[in-house]
């Protein structure tokens, strides 16, 4: 099972992740980043980051980037009426 690491990257600081997750592939990968990003804006509101600036830059093994995903985008995502 691949393995992709989700780092974090903001205006503000830049968060590696050293440790990563296996998952099936990267539909998997985007699941997860999606749910940790809405997690991080939900539970840390009141932290003194400008989530609108971040984005997880998510690699694979070899430190290749496999997709960025941007939380702007998961708070326009969210917001769309179904």
């Amino acid at each position: 099972m691949p393995r992709y690491f989700f780092h974090l990257r903001c205006a503000e600081r830049d968060v590696t992740d050293t440790t990563g997750a296996d998952l099936a592939d990267p539909d998997q990968a985007w699941e997860a980043a999606r749910a940790t990003a809405r997690d991080l804006m939900e539970m840390q509101s009141d932290a003194h980051v400008n989530w609108m600036t971040c984005h997880f830059e998510v690699t694979d093994e070899a430190g290749e980037i496999v997709f960025d995903l941007s939380f702007a985008e998961i708070v326009e995502v969210k917001q769309k009426p179904n």
